[in-house]
């Protein structure tokens, strides 16, 4: 069975810190971006909350999980040469 590819958590962690400490801020001036701002926030809290019960589901199935960081799939352990450059 593959495992199933989700973002890593931090891909959240750092979006939500950079809209709750520094966009939110800047948008004092303007009410209705910082509605948007908040509405982002609570959005991407929804999709933090929504990957933590597929992970419960997983856990729960024995589903493996990937943790991606990127779009590109993970390095293959037995191939080392897989990602390198066709002219190194």
């Amino acid at each position: 069975m593959l495992p199933l590819p989700l973002p890593s958590h931090i891909h959240y962690e750092l979006l939500l810190q950079l809209l709750e400490r520094q966009t939110i801020t800047a948008t004092d001036q303007n009410p209705n971006l910082r509605q948007q701002t908040q509405q982002l926030i609570v959005t991407l809290r929804k999709a933090q909350a929504q990957q933590k019960h597929i992970e419960s589901i997983c856990n729960q199935t024995n589903y493996p999980i990937e943790y991606r960081w990127s779009l590109n799939p993970a390095p293959n352990n037995n191939n080392p040469d897989e990602f390198s450059s066709p002219h190194s």
